[in-house]
């Protein structure tokens, strides 16, 4: 076994004291050993490293086909029976905090378990193993040819990883950790994953502290790195969200610079001077600085914030990963250039004031929510529109209508107007951005609503502003009319005709009409929003758990719905499982791409055993299957679920509706096996099933 410190620096066997850092070392115990099998299911392969908590070790999951995971242990240094007992107790709480964490670039929780060597009990958490390696590992390889991250490597992995944030952030949990160490980039598809969570570092420093020894002094437990934490954590060890942020901008510049923060962030009381070392776009360098503002409160206040900050992310490119040592930026020389001028949110130029300057209340971060009630992914759609719309952007009637005052429906008000105080290149522009709005029948005044919430949550500092004519803000209206090219192109690409013609119009009263549509093929609307959810939030997956339903995006998800209930009358996304005379099973298989998903309904009876399995490449779908009447005691049998088996004994007689939707970046091929039996008798349907409104 290696010998690490609590930083994780390697050490030779017979090592004291750390080489690197000075801290003194414990020795493996000698009942840990290469083949060794703890809890009578995972084989050790090997020591991976050695944190504040105990040892990390590469094990093999005998029950699971000698798949490999990661085990830590849990080693508090106390003693004594009761804080032996509260530091167990801290742990397993701390565990369940980790097991909730359900997210593709998170590795899973599977279990806690305790397991008897040395004569004592030890627990040990088990999580998924990551193949690949971390940013730092990475970053080593290209300084050795002279290499660092580009700007678009980096840009790319902050859209990334931001959606992750913004996840756990939304349900209370902090990482307190982010660090080059503690991002892997995984071999399977190239994705950068969050590991080694800092919460459990934090029960064990508090356990050091609340039970040292009356004759011992605690050994000092740092949370957080040195210069990747921000001056909150390191000085009072409070975190928030923005803690995080702070340690991601940091991790970015690290990359981009292949310097230590501590060369760059000289005081974490002031702003960092990080300009020196690398020169980056204005809208990265401005989104960095105020990443990396001393005070949380002059942070961005989200993820959600900052991504859409930086645009919304485009399709993952696995070349810019890809090329591993070709066409790198080169690395900065160890001389510091004369510092590049720089922008900052402070300093940008500022359009002149006008006299209809709109008062602006920044929105909130949204409150941590769990999705409940007809369908959970429609509340998550509530909130990301919300998000999105509540930054709007303002402007003059020569551009664009105060979106306070824009009809509904209608040109009156209309954002193509013409004025002479633009250039020709600008009229030009402004003229085929109408010319393909109205070829594609979309609202002028729901086109400008979209495009003012997005405007204004890319460039914050512009609030409370008003856009005007003058040749000072040819820039910002520039860059309006990208973000309305990008919106038209998306609105293009993802709805139909019919679809667009209705944005801007949609409300409840379309929800209840599609309810009751579906409701006729005996489809429900959890169905419905499924399949909407699905291609909704694989176009906006900055808008999970955000509240957008009522915000001009959500306009978008209408849209989306209104071809979802198109797809199922046509049967394009429904089928119906029927068994032939004296078969019990039947397969279905198919292709789904990106977002998309399908509904399989049948009409059994109760006390028939159902019993399903997918076949489809790991973590690429959500499953669910919905009762044909849905009670409080059971919604559902299983709802937006990563499992791919269930069997179970139906409760109802009626029509179930099994659910399969694509979370995959590419298109998947799926085979779903529908067998029932009641043990004696082969399946037959009810001959009067319930009401189609009996579903909801």
């Amino acid at each position: 076994m290696s010998n690490r410190c609590s930083q994780g620096h390697q050490n030779p066997p017979d090592s004291r004291f750390c080489r690197l850092c000075g801290e003194k070392l414990t020795v493996a115990g000698v009942g840990i050993y290469p083949g060794m099998l703890l809890g009578d299911r995972y084989r050790l392969v090997r020591e991976l490293g050695h944190g504040g908590f105990g040892r990390t070790y590469l094990a093999e999951d005998i029950n699971r086909f000698n798949e490999p995971c990661v085990l830590k242990e849990f080693a508090p240094q106390v003693r004594g029976t009761y804080a032996l007992q509260k530091s167990e107790e801290l742990f397993e709480r701390e565990a369940g905090v980790l097991y909730k964490l359900q997210h593709p670039q998170i590795p899973r929780f599977r279990e806690m378990f305790r397991a008897n060597y040395e004569e004592q009990g030890h627990l040990f958490l088990v999580q998924d193993f990551v193949e690949g390696s971390n940013y730092n590992q990475l970053l080593m390889a290209r300084k050795q040819q002279g290499q660092v991250f580009s700007e678009a490597e980096v840009a790319q992995l902050l859209r990334q990883l931001l959606p992750v944030l913004q996840y756990i952030h939304s349900i209370g949990v902090i990482h307190r950790d982010i660090s080059p160490d503690n991002l892997i980039l995984r071999s399977a598809d190239q994705l950068p994953v969050l590991i080694d969570f800092g919460g459990v570092k934090q029960v064990a420093a508090a356990i050091a502290s609340q039970f040292v020894e009356a004759n011992q002094v605690p050994h000092a437990t740092r949370l957080g790195k040195i210069g990747y934490a921000p001056p909150e954590q390191m000085q009072t060890g409070q975190v928030y969200p923005q803690s995080d942020l702070y340690a991601l901008a940091v991790t970015a510049l690290v990359l981009l610079t292949g310097r230590e923060p501590q060369e760059f962030i000289s005081d974490a009381a002031t702003p960092a001077r990080w300009q020196a070392f690398v020169t980056l776009s204005p809208m990265l360098s401005a989104v960095l600085s105020r990443m990396l503002a001393p005070q949380p409160s002059d942070r961005f206040q989200s993820a959600a914030q900052v991504l859409q900050m930086l645009g919304a992310p485009p399709a993952f490119n696995p070349d810019l990963v890809n090329r591993a040592f070709t066409s790198h930026a080169p690395l900065p020389p160890a001389t510091p250039p004369s510092p590049p001028l720089s922008y900052t949110p402070h300093s940008a130029p500022q359009p002149p004031t006008s006299s209809a300057t709109v008062a602006y209340r920044p929105a909130s971060p949204p409150a941590p929510r769990r999705s409940s009630g007809i369908n959970a992914g429609i509340v998550v759609f509530l909130a990301i529109l919300g998000a999105v719309i509540g930054v709007g952007w303002w402007a003059r009637d020569e551009w664009l209508p105060l979106i306070t005052e824009a009809p509904a429906t209608g040109e009156a008000t209309n954002p193509d107007t013409q004025s002479s105080d633009f250039s020709p290149e600008e009229r030009a522009r402004k003229a085929a951005l109408r010319d393909r709005r109205e070829a594609l029948g979309i609202d002028a005044g729901f086109l400008v609503r979209l495009t003012d919430a997005t405007f204004r949550d890319r460039h914050p500092e512009l609030q409370g502003r008003t856009l005007t004519t003058d040749p000072s803000d040819a820039q910002w209206r520039a860059q309006w009319d990208a973000i309305a090219s990008e919106w038209l192109d998306q609105l293009e690409q993802s709805t139909s005709a019919e679809a667009r013609r209705q944005l801007g119009s949609y409300d409840k009263t379309d929800r209840d009409a599609w309810k009751q549509t579906v409701n006729q093929l005996y489809v429900s609307s959890r169905a419905l929003y499924d399949l909407a959810d699905a291609q909704f939030f694989h176009l906006y997956p900055e808008q999970r758990e955000e509240n957008f339903l009522e915000q001009p995006i959500g306009q978008v998800w209408h849209a989306i719905a209104f071809d979802a209930v198109q797809a199922l009358q046509s049967n394009n996304a429904l089928e119906r499982i029927q068994f032939a005379p004296g078969t019990f099973s039947q397969d279905v298989s198919g292709t789904l791409n990106p977002g998309e998903g399908r509904v399989f309904i049948a009409n059994l009876r109760a006390e028939q055993i159902l019993r399903l399995s997918l076949q489809v490449p790991p973590r690429s779908t959500q499953l669910s299957v919905y009762v044909p009447r849905p009670t409080v005691e059971t919604p559902f049998y299983l709802e937006d679920s990563a499992d791919v088996v269930w069997s179970g004994t139906l409760t109802q007689s009626g029509y179930y509706e099994i659910v399969v939707v694509s979370i995959a970046d590419q298109p998947i091929n799926y085979n779903l096996t529908v067998a029932v039996d009641n043990v004696t008798s082969a399946p037959v349907e009810p001959t009067e099933p319930e009401a189609p409104d009996a579903k909801n």
